[in-house]
């Protein structure tokens, strides 16, 4: 079972570096991997500044320790933005579409945004399968988009809306 707790950069930032330390893991990003412990406590604690109440660990059963990391952000006016990354032992096992579904109710529940986005790299192929089995749209490809530390990167911008089902609600309806 899985479970989100707010983002700790102190606690999270040894078991996430497995993640955000990793060449593969974040290839898609636009900075490069951090180089150490340190590195990732920083961006944790820089990435928690913009989403506070919405930037959350990811945990497994009863254990406390952080598996992922994910944050719904608001971006302007409802719409909404999307990032998960889980650890490559947590990869395959459907712990990134548990705490996708656990984040989108709690913020659908108490901010209701019209609009979230997600914003993939189109060779991240399983991240586009993730977002689109969880009722994402893929409204189209935007060149050239990103400039990352592996050049500069297209991206397939997703999206789901305040109206559209939620495939894994009982009632499949929007909020």
């Amino acid at each position: 079972m899985v479970k989100l707790r707010p983002i700790d950069p102190s606690r999270d930032a040894e078991p996430l570096h497995a993640v955000l330390g990793d060449e593969e893991a974040c290839r898609y990003l636009p900075d490069p991997p951090g180089a150490s412990v340190a590195d990732t406590r920083e961006k944790l604690a820089r990435w928690a500044g913009m989403a506070p109440k919405t930037d959350w660990a990811i945990t497994e059963d009863d254990g406390d320790t952080a598996i992922g990391r994910i944050t719904i952000y608001e971006k302007d006016g409802g719409v909404w933005e999307v990032g998960i990354m889980t650890c490559p032992e947590a990869q395959g096992r459907g712990i990134g579409g548990e705490a996708l579904r656990l984040a989108m109710d709690e913020v659908d529940r108490l901010y209701r945004p019209r609009r979230i986005e997600a914003d993939i790299d189109p060779d991240n192929t399983p991240s586009l399968r993730l977002f689109e089995r969880h009722g994402f749209t893929s409204e189209g490809v935007l060149r050239k988009r990103w400039e990352t530390h592996i050049g500069q990167r297209d991206t397939v911008m997703l999206a789901i809306i305040d109206t559209d089902p939620r495939p894994w609600r009982d009632d499949s309806a929007g909020r």
